[in-house]
């Protein structure tokens, strides 16, 4: 006896000539394919099961999926063709292809004649489809004048090859090895052990140059371990350029997953700076091959050429960031040393020392700015009316609401009284500026600082930090930031930008690379003028002439202008001190930061000193 619906069907079909629709039938079939999941699916008895066949056919794909959609439909009574579209979308490359799939009208509904050669064209019982990618060459990131940073260069990959050694060998060579190279042991021998028979496990990657290199006798002295010469993108020094230009490595298991497909186990990314920021214009997109596979024997069904990487150019001066970096690599506080050209705001070095352990001390470092930051506040002075001859007062202490504070300790006692404000700048008097202070209220120290390129947001294409001065603050807090410590902070990139803004007569805004930023920075309320420029500059050069800088005074060149500064901060008694020094000579404006210091002249100074000669 047949069933209500049966009923129905045989007489629906009676009054329409024959079978429904069997669109609807093909279109569950797409989507299925589409999800990789057929359980849904009938199919005709006595065929093969369509679910088990896919899970085989397409597991050589790994994460990728195609797109399955349903184009025209051919009926002949209980039986239809669908001939259905499907593309496979790669990382630069399309695989579209048509297939056609057979449908028979079976027990009232719709059943699939399932064949292999529905997922894709010609795929026979007992292929299955394979996918490999071949990486993409990696886009180099280069500095001014087109000099590489970042290139591909030689380097050593040490490790146990497992395909010279028997299984019972693997664990001791995979110690004996960790030890030699100095790598953790367990964790290296747990690594070999997990490989396959033919694998060469990597401990450790080294410079072909370096002497981390092993003898050859050192590697034959272990069963199965091996030395293989390779190419890396690397910066020229292990130190240089970091962490700004950061290091490429392969891929995480997190980073895969978040990838979408893009990216594979064994991929080189980037891992931090640049190259992890700009990893996919760098990464380029990797060749795919797509194979028919049934035993040994393959055939190719699709394949696309890899494209290179895009080159990502930046303003770094490779001889000026070698140099920074090297003046740097004995400094053992956070430290850093940043240069600009004025008359472009590019960005020629951008170094953070090894004391930071991996911060971007040079361009996010929040730091008080102390006397450096007086020339903002001449700034502010100016334009209540003083010039650089104006008589301010410098007395060995003044106090601010039961607050007591002080010069430095070897400030020279033939510049304490009534003295031209040039005098006070020159030789870094606090009391004179903070006894002043009615002449900068809060908002026109911000203001000023505005203007000289303090504090405005700006996206350089790279996280960067270019200081905050609050608007508003009084009593004790106001008389701090006249110094340039309370609540105001400052990067050394961004007081590298003060500088370069007073030697350029307007400010200055900083860039790093090439292509735009996504987001300029706003322009100041109160511009500088070329009144005030010529007055700042007069200011800063006499710290060199006069001031506590004389010691700059012998450097060959053109003239050097430069500000001190020393920043107190922490609770210890006495308190800690940042070191400053900041100067331009030529087209070139420079920052100098040591977190932990006696002095700017004592500390910062003489890597200044060093600084500008190397760039001669």
């Amino acid at each position: 006896m047949l069933s209500g619906a049966a009923v129905m069907a045989a007489l629906l079909s009676a009054c329409t000539g024959g079978p429904p629709d069997p669109r609807k039938a093909a279109e569950a079939l797409a989507a299925g394919l589409a999800k990789q999941d057929l359980k849904g699916i009938p199919a005709v008895k006595g065929g093969r099961i369509p679910q088990a066949d896919l899970k085989r056919i397409v597991e050589g794909m790994g994460s990728a999926r195609a797109k399955v959609t349903v184009g025209d439909i051919e009926k002949d009574g209980d039986s239809a063709t669908a001939t259905l579209k499907t593309s496979w979308t790669f990382k630069g490359a399309d695989w579209t292809y048509a297939t056609p799939a057979k449908l028979a009208y079976e027990d009232d509904e719709w059943r699939v004649k399932w064949s292999p050669a529905i997922v894709a064209p010609r795929l026979t019982a007992d292929e299955a489809l394979r996918m490999r990618t071949s990486p993409a060459d990696r886009g180099d990131i280069v500095g001014a004048g087109g000099k590489g940073l970042v290139i591909e260069r030689p380097v050593e990959r040490i490790g146990i090859d497992k395909s010279r050694i028997k299984a019972a060998e693997a664990d001791g060579s995979a110690r004996a090895l960790a030890r030699l190279i100095d790598i953790d042991a367990d964790r290296f021998a747990k690594a070999v052990k997990a490989a396959g028979p033919q694998a060469f496990v990597v401990g450790l990657v080294v410079r072909a140059d370096s002497d981390d290199t092993l003898s050859d006798a050192q590697i034959a002295s272990i069963p199965g371990a091996a030395q293989l010469g390779a190419v890396l993108p690397l910066a020229p020094t292990k130190g240089f350029g970091q962490p700004l230009l950061g290091v490429v490595g392969e891929a995480t298991a997190e980073i895969i997953a978040k990838s979408k497909g893009s990216v594979s186990p064994g991929d080189l990314v980037g891992l931090t700076g640049l190259e992890q920021r700009y990893d996919s214009q760098l990464r380029g997109n990797p060749g795919v091959t797509v194979e028919a596979v049934a035993g040994s024997k393959a055939r190719e069904v699709f394949s696309s050429a890899p494209r290179p990487g895009k080159t990502l150019r930046t303003s770094i001066d490779v001889k000026l960031q070698g140099a920074a970096d090297e003046i740097l690599s004995n400094v053992k506080p956070a430290s850093a040393i940043v240069a600009i050209r004025p008359s472009s705001g590019k960005i020629v070095a951008l170094a953070s020392g090894p004391g930071g352990k991996g911060a971007d001390t040079a361009a996010a470092g929040h730091y008080a700015p102390g006397s450096t930051f007086k020339l903002v506040t001449a700034l502010a002075f100016l334009r209540s009316g003083l010039k650089p001859s104006s008589t301010v007062p410098c007395t060995p202490t003044v106090t601010v609401e039961g607050r007591r504070f002080k010069n430095y300790s070897d400030y020279p006692g033939s510049a304490i009284g009534n003295i031209p404000l040039s005098a006070a700048i020159a030789n870094s008097c606090n009391t004179a500026m903070i006894a002043t202070r009615g002449k900068a209220p809060q908002g026109k120290l911000a203001a000023a600082a505005a203007a000289l390129g303090l504090g405005p947001d700006l996206d350089l294409g790279y996280p960067a930090y270019l200081g905050s001065v609050p608007s508003k603050a009084g009593g004790t807090e106001h008389a701090a930031s006249m110094i340039g410590q309370g609540k105001i902070e400052a990067s050394p990139l961004a007081m590298a930008v003060v500088a370069a803004s007073i030697a350029h007569g307007s400010r200055v805004t900083p860039t790093l690379l090439d292509q735009s930023p996504t987001k300029p920075a706003a322009k100041p309320a109160d511009p500088l003028t070329n009144g005030e420029a010529k007055q700042l500059q007069e200011l800063f050069r006499g710290v060199v002439t006069s001031g506590s800088g004389r010691f700059l005074l012998d450097l060959p060149g053109k003239p050097v202008s430069a500000k001190t500064g020393t920043a107190e901060y922490g609770t210890d008694t006495p308190p800690r001190t940042h070191a400053w020094m900041i100067a331009t000579q030529g087209d070139l404006a420079v920052a100098v930061f040591v977190d932990d210091g006696d002095s700017g002249s004592g500390t910062a100074g003489p890597l200044l000193e060093e600084f500008l000669r190397s760039a001669q």
